[in-house]
């Protein structure tokens, strides 16, 4: 069974910093792309990043570009999020999901697994 387990959301100031993790069970983990979306209150879910499976590429979205910094850790199945100054419109549920693919991309419907999300919260 697939698991993948978010962590490290949490509520901080406009400027402050997060780093999500997402812990992967019951897959090989180096076999899989992955990436982190979000979704905000009302709106659709959103590519945040991505990476390829070896962790030697990896993809953004613009508005989060030279804020936010994916990474992976193959030998503990676990992929990062390392945010930093971060703005209200921030805010979402973050999602981790694994793509049976090596390359990274940045679209919903190539990914085959979906971790439950973990919220961050931006105040002003």
């Amino acid at each position: 069974q697939v698991q993948l387990v978010e962590s490290g959301g949490g509520m901080v100031q406009a400027g402050g910093s997060l780093r999500l993790s997402c812990l992967a069970s019951g897959l090989s983990f180096s076999s899989y792309a992955m990436g982190w979306f979000r979704q905000a209150p009302g709106k659709e879910r959103e590519f945040v990043a991505a990476i390829s499976r070896s962790g030697g590429r990896a993809l953004s979205a613009d508005a989060v570009k030279g804020r936010f910094t994916i990474s992976r850790d193959n030998a503990k199945n676990t992929m990062y999020l390392q945010m930093f100054s971060l703005k209200p419109e921030d805010t979402a549920v973050y999602y981790c999901a694994a793509a049976i693919r090596s390359i990274a991309s940045d679209l919903v419907r190539n990914y085959d697994y979906w971790g439950q999300g973990t919220q961050v919260t931006v105040s002003s």
